[in-house]
Protein backbone atom coordinates (compact mmCIF):
# COMPACT_ATOMS: atom_id res chain seq x y z
CA UNK A 1 0.00 0.00 0.00
CA UNK A 2 1.19 3.47 -0.60
CA UNK A 3 0.67 5.93 1.99
CA UNK A 4 0.09 9.20 0.45
CA UNK A 5 1.89 12.25 2.45
CA UNK A 6 -0.73 15.35 2.49
CA UNK A 7 1.18 18.51 0.63
CA UNK A 8 2.83 20.69 2.76
CA UNK A 9 1.78 23.91 2.97
CA UNK A 10 3.47 27.03 3.22
CA UNK A 11 3.01 28.40 6.86
CA UNK A 12 1.53 31.68 6.83
CA UNK A 13 3.06 33.54 9.92
CA UNK A 14 0.47 34.53 12.94
CA UNK A 15 1.49 38.99 11.88
CA UNK A 16 -0.01 37.89 8.19
CA UNK A 17 -3.19 36.63 9.27
CA UNK A 18 -3.88 39.59 11.64
CA UNK A 19 -2.67 41.86 9.17
CA UNK A 20 -5.34 40.29 6.79
CA UNK A 21 -8.26 40.03 9.47
CA UNK A 22 -7.50 43.74 10.33
CA UNK A 23 -7.48 44.90 6.17
CA UNK A 24 -10.96 42.56 6.29
CA UNK A 25 -12.25 44.87 8.95
CA UNK A 26 -11.41 48.20 7.95
CA UNK A 27 -12.85 47.38 4.66
CA UNK A 28 -16.01 46.84 5.74
CA UNK A 29 -16.13 49.70 8.27
CA UNK A 30 -14.91 51.90 5.32
CA UNK A 31 -18.21 50.39 3.28
CA UNK A 32 -20.52 50.97 5.88
CA UNK A 33 -18.97 54.55 6.39
CA UNK A 34 -20.40 54.89 2.73
CA UNK A 35 -23.43 53.70 3.69
CA UNK A 36 -23.89 55.80 6.79
CA UNK A 37 -23.04 58.86 5.20
CA UNK A 38 -25.41 58.32 2.06
CA UNK A 39 -28.19 57.82 5.07
CA UNK A 40 -26.91 61.01 6.43
CA UNK A 41 -27.28 63.02 3.40
CA UNK A 42 -30.65 62.34 2.80
CA UNK A 43 -31.69 63.09 5.99
CA UNK A 44 -30.00 66.02 6.04
CA UNK A 45 -32.42 67.22 2.38
CA UNK A 46 -34.79 65.96 4.10
CA UNK A 47 -34.28 68.29 6.62
CA UNK A 48 -33.86 71.01 4.39
CA UNK A 49 -37.22 70.63 2.43
CA UNK A 50 -38.97 70.08 5.89
CA UNK A 51 -37.39 73.17 6.93
CA UNK A 52 -38.26 74.90 3.80
CA UNK A 53 -41.03 77.99 3.75
CA UNK A 54 -43.97 76.09 2.97
CA UNK A 55 -46.55 78.12 0.51
CA UNK A 56 -49.56 78.77 2.66
CA UNK A 57 -52.72 79.50 0.51
CA UNK A 58 -53.98 82.69 1.00
CA UNK A 59 -57.12 82.98 3.26
CA UNK A 60 -60.63 82.88 2.17
CA UNK A 61 -63.87 83.60 4.40
CA UNK A 62 -62.34 85.64 6.71
CA UNK A 63 -64.98 87.36 8.42
CA UNK A 64 -63.34 88.90 11.60
CA UNK A 65 -59.34 88.44 11.45
CA UNK A 66 -58.08 91.54 9.71
CA UNK A 67 -54.74 89.40 8.06
CA UNK A 68 -54.35 88.66 4.35
CA UNK A 69 -51.67 86.08 4.29
CA UNK A 70 -51.99 82.54 4.95
CA UNK A 71 -48.90 82.74 7.04
CA UNK A 72 -51.05 85.22 9.44
CA UNK A 73 -53.41 83.01 9.58
CA UNK A 74 -51.61 79.75 10.49
CA UNK A 75 -49.74 81.65 13.24
CA UNK A 76 -53.28 83.47 14.89
CA UNK A 77 -54.60 79.36 14.64
CA UNK A 78 -51.87 78.34 16.47
CA UNK A 79 -52.25 80.61 19.22
CA UNK A 80 -56.13 79.66 19.31
CA UNK A 81 -55.08 75.83 19.46
CA UNK A 82 -52.87 76.69 22.10
CA UNK A 83 -55.12 78.81 24.30
CA UNK A 84 -58.21 76.07 24.01
CA UNK A 85 -56.04 73.24 23.60
CA UNK A 86 -57.66 71.30 20.65
CA UNK A 87 -56.70 71.02 17.59
CA UNK A 88 -58.21 72.90 14.13
CA UNK A 89 -61.20 70.44 13.48
CA UNK A 90 -62.60 71.09 16.65
CA UNK A 91 -63.62 74.78 15.09
CA UNK A 92 -63.18 73.71 11.38
CA UNK A 93 -64.17 70.84 8.89
CA UNK A 94 -61.33 68.73 8.08
CA UNK A 95 -59.82 69.56 4.81
CA UNK A 96 -62.49 72.24 4.10
CA UNK A 97 -61.22 75.35 6.17
CA UNK A 98 -63.10 78.08 4.83
CA UNK A 99 -66.23 76.48 5.21
CA UNK A 100 -68.99 77.65 7.73
CA UNK A 101 -70.77 74.06 8.55
CA UNK A 102 -69.22 73.37 12.16
CA UNK A 103 -71.34 76.08 14.85
CA UNK A 104 -68.03 75.96 17.26
CA UNK A 105 -66.95 78.68 14.24
CA UNK A 106 -69.17 81.22 14.48
CA UNK A 107 -68.53 80.86 18.31
CA UNK A 108 -65.17 81.29 17.83
CA UNK A 109 -65.61 84.41 15.89
CA UNK A 110 -67.96 85.85 18.55
CA UNK A 111 -64.67 85.10 21.06
CA UNK A 112 -62.47 87.17 18.48
CA UNK A 113 -64.46 90.17 18.30
CA UNK A 114 -64.98 90.24 22.47
CA UNK A 115 -60.90 89.86 22.70
CA UNK A 116 -60.40 92.44 20.07
CA UNK A 117 -62.92 95.61 22.09
CA UNK A 118 -61.60 94.72 25.14
CA UNK A 119 -57.68 94.70 23.88
CA UNK A 120 -58.76 97.74 22.25
CA UNK A 121 -59.71 99.57 25.33
CA UNK A 122 -55.78 99.53 26.27
CA UNK A 123 -54.30 102.54 24.72
CA UNK A 124 -50.46 100.68 24.58
CA UNK A 125 -51.93 98.98 21.75
CA UNK A 126 -50.91 95.95 23.47
CA UNK A 127 -52.47 92.44 23.46
CA UNK A 128 -54.05 92.07 26.98
CA UNK A 129 -56.44 89.45 26.74
CA UNK A 130 -56.26 86.75 24.57
CA UNK A 131 -57.71 83.18 24.45
CA UNK A 132 -55.28 81.55 26.68
CA UNK A 133 -56.31 84.18 29.33
CA UNK A 134 -59.76 82.65 30.12
CA UNK A 135 -59.73 79.10 28.75
CA UNK A 136 -56.22 78.57 30.13
CA UNK A 137 -55.78 75.52 27.30
CA UNK A 138 -58.90 74.01 27.86
CA UNK A 139 -62.05 74.36 26.02
CA UNK A 140 -64.26 75.70 28.64
CA UNK A 141 -63.39 79.30 29.98
CA UNK A 142 -62.00 79.09 33.66
CA UNK A 143 -64.27 81.57 35.35
CA UNK A 144 -62.87 80.94 39.28
CA UNK A 145 -59.37 79.71 40.36
CA UNK A 146 -58.76 76.08 41.09
CA UNK A 147 -59.22 75.24 44.68
CA UNK A 148 -56.26 74.93 46.46
CA UNK A 149 -55.73 71.80 48.50
CA UNK A 150 -56.41 71.96 52.28
CA UNK A 151 -53.37 72.32 54.22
Amino acid sequence: MSTREAPVRPRVPNSMRLMFVLLVALASLAAQDKTQDKAQDKAQEKDKQDKAPKQVPNPTNLKVLKVTSGTEVRQIMRTFTAGLGVQCVYCHVQGNFPSDENPKKEVARHMIEMSQKLNAQFSDGKMHVTCYTCHRGETEPKTAPEPKPAS
